[in-house]
């Protein structure tokens, strides 16, 4: 069994497949679902593209989809682990699924290379379903293990296309009526032109202006969207 992860990462409830903008991603999102289906195939996969472009979401996605029929997955997110031991690592083979994000995030500390390369061995040995996700393809990370970068891109590699515009803001309003938010055009175009326009951002800006308008007993208008940027009250990157 894996030892206790030193951080509970949760996963984000609306980070689920139904959620997902697809753009031109619909072949990455049909096999991911597969490989998290019962009885789906293991074939390692490995996500890559410019951060914003939904690898966590759809990593969370398989997570949750693995938990609603009671299979054991682990998201772990390397960018906030790299300054524990890899020895969190150790027995995570044994569950259904593991998900490594932010691959990048451990690129030159060799004892955390070697522990990724091996757990990808014993998840194949044990027939387990191994996602991973960076910035770059496997080739582009400045890996110090030859071993590990050749090991990454033997499964399924997928590059995430990214949303234009006009599908990120569909997105926004999309995001904003499932939590109950109304958002005509006007105020999904006026905020999309007065932010970061990465999907993160963007959804990370929603949340904090969807408490902003409960506190406030307010509807998501422009003034009221101007007041709340002049406050600067978005959240961080």
């Amino acid at each position: 069994m894996a030892k206790q992860l030193p951080l509970s990462i949760r996963l984000r409830d609306h980070a689920t497949f139904k959620n997902f903008s697809l753009a031109d991603n619909q072949q990455l999102v049909t096999t991911l679902q597969c490989a998290v289906a019962a009885d789906g195939d293991t074939t390692p996969l490995y996500l890559w593209g410019a951060s914003g472009c939904g690898k966590s979401h759809l990593m969370q996605a398989a997570c949750h989809q693995m938990a609603a029929r009671d299979e054991v997955a682990a998201y772990l997110p390397l960018r906030d682990y790299q300054m524990f031991s890899p020895e969190i690592l150790d027995g995570m083979e044994s569950l259904a699924l593991v998900c490594v994000d932010d691959i990048e995030a451990i690129a030159g500390l060799h004892e955390w290379e070697e522990a990724i390369f091996h757990l990808y061995n014993r998840m194949q040995g044990n027939d387990s379903q191994l996602v991973v996700a960076a910035n770059a393809a496997p080739q582009g990370l400045a890996l110090v293990l030859p071993d590990l970068m050749t090991r990454l891109g033997w499964g399924l590699v997928f590059q995430l296309n990214e949303l234009n515009d006009e599908q990120k803001v569909v997105a926004l309003q999309a995001r904003a009526e499932a939590i109950g938010m109304q958002m005509n055009d006007d105020v999904a175009r006026y905020l999309f032109s007065r932010t970061r326009r990465d999907m993160h951002s963007l959804f990370s800006l929603l949340e904090a202006l969807d408490d902003a308008t409960l506190v406030a007993q307010r509807r998501l208008t422009i003034p009221f969207l101007k007041a709340f940027l002049a406050l600067d009250l978005t959240p961080p990157s």
